[in-house]
């Protein structure tokens, strides 16, 4: 099995400007996301994915690999899509969030492995709720799954409602997980998937998998037990910074 790893990483943030080339400790948000990457021993080859020469120029500078997109993409998948065309000789692709920088390479290492069941299609990593807190946030989408370990449905609200009990009680009658926000793809289903148009369920909750499973597509989940931190803002970042 051929795997790449794709970065995909954009300077336009409307909510952070130039994320990508931010310094954290001496090296920039995208160098340190690709040395991990880099370290994860399932993909053959790492490639950030990017619109923008600054941050083009930025990774060949510290020696990595990169490649440039068309800057229309929505999301990115499709960046990843792009590139993936220009790597033919890749039968799994690993979409790599260009926004946390310390990701642990057993994450990628433990999405890969999924590949290794040839029926798989498309695979996420999903993570065990362990405070109410979380399993509430809007902002952290939660993963329903059935029994072959696979994604029935990805929601913002915490599915499924324990009808009769307070949700402060929740965690203590169902096991509900977390999504984490790494995808890996089969070369060909890739480049179907963003063929596809924006579904009703995507519409509704902005979480661009569930077009996938709306339209029949598996996704096959890997439970992790390491928690990741992303860098959507620049509170984030100070949040990192003083840690």
């Amino acid at each position: 099995m051929n795997i790449l790893g794709i970065i995909p990483a954009r300077y336009a943030s409307s909510r952070f400007p130039g994320k990508p080339l931010v310094d954290i400790g001496g090296k920039t948000m995208i160098q340190r996301v690709y040395e991990q990457a880099r370290k994860c021993a399932a993909l053959a080859e790492v490639i950030v994915a990017t619109d923008d020469d600054r941050i083009f120029d930025h990774v060949i500078g510290f020696g990595g690999n990169a490649a440039m997109t068309a800057d229309s993409h929505e999301s990115g998948t499709d960046r990843c899509a792009e590139v993936a065309l220009q790597y033919p000789g890749y039968n799994v692709i690993i979409n790599i969030q260009g926004d946390e920088p310390y990701i642990d390479p057993e994450q990628i290492n433990k999405l890969a492995s999924c590949f290794a069941d040839s029926g798989t299609q498309l695979a996420t990593l999903i993570k065990k709720i362990n405070t109410t807190t979380e399993l509430l946030n809007i902002n952290s989408p939660k993963v329903v799954i059935n029994s072959l370990r696979e994604a029935v449905y990805f929601s913002r609200s915490p599915l499924p409602f324990l009808r009769g009990i307070e949700p402060d009680q929740w965690l203590t009658h169902h096991k509900y997980f977390k999504h984490i926000g790494i995808y890996g793809y089969r070369a060909d289903i890739l480049q179907q998937i963003t063929k596809l148009s924006v579904s009703s369920l995507e519409s509704a909750e902005k979480l661009e998998q569930l077009r996938w499973i709306e339209n029949g597509y598996r996704i096959k989940v890997a439970e992790t037990e390491l928690e990741t931190f992303a860098i959507d803002t620049p509170e984030d970042l100070n949040i990192l910074l003083n840690r």
